[in-house]
Formats: C-alpha cells, sequence, structure tokens
C-alpha cells in the first residue's frame, strides 16, 4: 500500500501538466500548428518510453529501490522548468525529464508490485497500482483547472506538481524497502506452461520475443501502444478541441479529469476481474470500448456528450491497462519479468509519441475530428488484432 500511495504521487507529477500545458502552448506561447503545440507529448513519449526499456534492466542489475528514487531526483527540475520557462523549447525539455521520471518511478512501481504478488493476484496488484498513479493523474487534473482558472497558467498548478516530487522523494527514501529478492524466490519456483519461457535469455532474446515472437507478448505489446496512443491524443487535442468550441476552463478541466478519474477507478474492479475471468476478452473489449468513446469525441460538439465519451474512454482504459501489465507478468519467467515489463512499457508508452505525431499531423490537414476518428478505428483494430492473437488461458500460469 506504500508504493500503491507513491504511484499516487507519480501519477500526480504528471496530471499538473494535463490540462494546462495545451492551453500554454495555444495561449502563452501561441503556437498554431496542433504538431508543433504536440512537440511535447513527443519529448514525452520517447523519453519515457526509452526509459522503461532500461529501467527493467537497472532494476535487476542494481535493485528496485535506487532506481525509484533516481527517478524522483530526476524530476525535481520539472515545475521550475514549466514554471520559469521563457521559450517553448524549455517546456519541451521539461518534458523530456519528465518522461524520464516517470520511466524510472512508474516502472519500478510495477516490478515491485509483481515482485510482491503471486500470478492469482497480480491483476488485482495491478489494478491497485494504475488506479491510483491515473486517479493521481485526475484529481491534479481537475485541481490544476481551477488553480489556472482561478491565478492563471503559471505559477500555480506546478507549485502542486513540486511538492509531489518531494514528498514522493521522501518516502521513496526514508520507508520504501528493496524487493528484487522476492522475484528471486519466485523464480526458483516458477513453473511455466511455455516452453519459451525459460530463464537463460539475454535481453536482446526478451526484447524480440516480447515485441514480436510470443503471441501473448506481442498482441500486449501492440495494444499498449495504441492505448497510448489514445491518451496522448486526449491529452494534447481534447482541452484545444473543448476551448475552440466555447467551453470554459472548469469544464476543460472537468473533462480532462473524468477520463483519467473513471479510468483509475475502474482498475480497482477490472484488475480484480482479469484475475478471476482471464486478461484476453477484457482486453478485446476494452479496446472496442475505447473506440466508441472517441468516435463520440469526434461527432459530438457540446459538454453533455462528450462528458460521455470520456466516460467510455476511460471505462475501456481501465478494462484494458491492468489486464495487459498482468498478461506480461504471467508469460514472462521471474528472472527476466522485469525486462520484458519494460520492453512492454517501452512499446507502449511509444504510443505517446506516435499519437503525438499522428494526431498532430493529421489534425494539421484535416481537422481536430477528424484525426479522432481515424485514432478511434485503429483502436477497434487493435482490439481484433488481440482477439486473433492473444492465448486465451496465459492467465492462469505461473
Amino acid at each position: 500500500m506504500l508504493l500503491v500511495a507513491i504511484n499516487a504521487l507519480v501519477g500526480g507529477t504528471l496530471g499538473q501538466e494535463r490540462t494546462v500545458l495545451p492551453l500554454l502552448a495555444s495561449q502563452t506561447f501561441h503556437l498554431d500548428l496542433y504538431t508543433s503545440a504536440l512537440t511535447y507529448i513527443l519529448a514525452f513519449g520517447l523519453s519515457k518510453a526509452a526509459t522503461n526499456y532500461f529501467a527493467g534492466t537497472l532494476s535487476d542489475r542494481y535493485g528496485r529501490k535506487p532506481v525509484l528514487v533516481t527517478g524522483w531526483l530526476v524530476a525535481i527540475p520539472v515545475p521550475l522548468m514549466l514554471i520559469l520557462g521563457p521559450s517553448w523549447e524549455w517546456i519541451v525539455a521539461a518534458n523530456v525529464f519528465l518522461g524520464i521520471s516517470q520511466g524510472l518511478t512508474w516502472s519500478t512501481a510495477v516490478i515491485m508490485k509483481m515482485d510482491l504478488t503471486g500470478p492469482k493476484q497480480r491483476g488485482l496488484a495491478m489494478g491497485l497500482n494504475e488506479a491510483a498513479g491515473y486517479l493521481g493523474v485526475a484529481v491534479t487534473a481537475l485541481a490544476t483547472g481551477y488553480i489556472a482558472s482561478t491565478y492563471g497558467l503559471r505559477p500555480g498548478p506546478f507549485l502542486l506538481g513540486a511538492a509531489y516530487i518531494a514528498l514522493g522523494l521522501g518516502l521513496s527514501v526514508l520507508t520504501v524497502r528493496e524487493t528484487r529478492h522476492h522475484a528471486r524466490s519466485e523464480a526458483s519456483q516458477h513453473v511455466s506452461t511455455h516452453s519459451s519461457a525459460h530463464a537463460g535469455l539475454t535481453t536482446g532474446q526478451i526484447f524480440t520475443l516480447t515485441s514480436f515472437k510470443d503471441r501473448s507478448l506481442s498482441a500486449a505489446s501492440q495494444a499498449g501502444l495504441v492505448n497510448n496512443l489514445n491518451d496522448g491524443l486526449a491529452w494534447g487535442l481534447f482541452p484545444v478541441l473543448f476551448v475552440s468550441s466555447g467551453l470554459n476552463l472548469n469544464q476543460v478541466g472537468i473533462l480532462a479529469a473524468v477520463y483519467p478519474a473513471v479510468w483509475g477507478a475502474g482498475q480497482l474492479f477490472t484488475g480484480a476481474a482479469s484475475d478471476r475471468w482471464g486478461r484476453k476478452w477484457l482486453i478485446v473489449a476494452g479496446m472496442i470500448v475505447q473506440a466508441a468513446g472517441l468516435a463520440l469525441v469526434a461527432a459530438s460538439h457540446s459538454f453533455g456528450p462528450w462528458l460521455i465519451a470520456a466516460v467510455l474512454l476511460g471505462l475501456g482504459t481501465a478494462m484494458v491497462y491492468p489486464a495487459l501489465l498482468a498478461a506480461i507478468g504471467d508469460v514472462a519467467h521471474p528472472t527476466w519479468r522485469a525486462r520484458s515489463v519494460g520492453i512492454y512499457r517501452l512499446w507502449r508508452d511509444g504510443g505517446f509519441a506516435v499519437g503525438a505525431l499522428l494526431s498532430g499531423l493529421l489534425a494539421d490537414m484535416h481537422g481536430i475530428p477528424a484525426a479522432i476518428a481515424t485514432v478511434a478505428a485503429l483502436t477497434a483494430a487493435s482490439g481484433l488484432v488481440v482477439a486473433v492473437r492473444m492465448r486465451g488461458n496465459d492467465h492462469i500460469t505461473g
């Protein structure tokens, strides 16, 4: 539960940007092209994805706690750069630091919970972890929307992020204990039903297995990428669409908060549900629900339908997120599970970068609704890939 609380702070550190940064791009720095405005999400996605890849390897080599603490240390400059940055380049650079920090802290929180729980409760643990993180995002997005509407876009919203970082660093240094020995204990007793899931694999072999060769691991990786492609789109373009349609900052803050709030709270139930009923069809259904939510955003023009769409998008993401992480934990051998999680999160958070580029280019060429509709179609197609490719009984292995 300490790690759950820390991950709520990790999410809050990300949430300080959700409502404010798209508006900072357009109103303070006067960036007109969506592609230019979305550069901060591209920077965040690339740096977080790359860091995810190394976080698993580093935590296997040096232990989980040092990686967690390092992640918080990297976050320290972020609020200062967001508050004081005189040009958009400073904001982009701040998001490079934020991406590195999130890759180290969030990945390590996931790995540590997998260390502490067995396969029968792995979905529940992932649900608690992701619920805490995204409820942290939601509450902070709502709070920063209010702060920005009352006190301005800078510095107020980012002072909240600075407080989260200070508290997260203090808790991680003073109270968190190392968990790597739990994974080693599990590895000594591990029995896998998959011949590919043996212990003696190099990092390159694990990358190939997780990304392409293993049906379940690769299906999860592509679904994770598309899921965060959606999130990158929602983060970068939704506030701009809402403001351009006449909504005020408080309404934008509510919509920016409802999506991650439903996403976060829903995972308290969907993670445990995936333990009981399996991962595969929960993931497939979640991708279809997300596609429906995105299609409703593209077709609507007012607060009410957008609120319903935000609920659908959050619900679909809640169905997918912990089940994907748990599916990776089910298949990967404990001796290389941390690296497989890191590789999965490389693909998943690479979706931020893909989403920023794709949605920005499409919005520049055809408008925001067309960009959202295209991503909705991609999301439905990703769900079909999981339906065809993922094995249906991996949740009972281990």
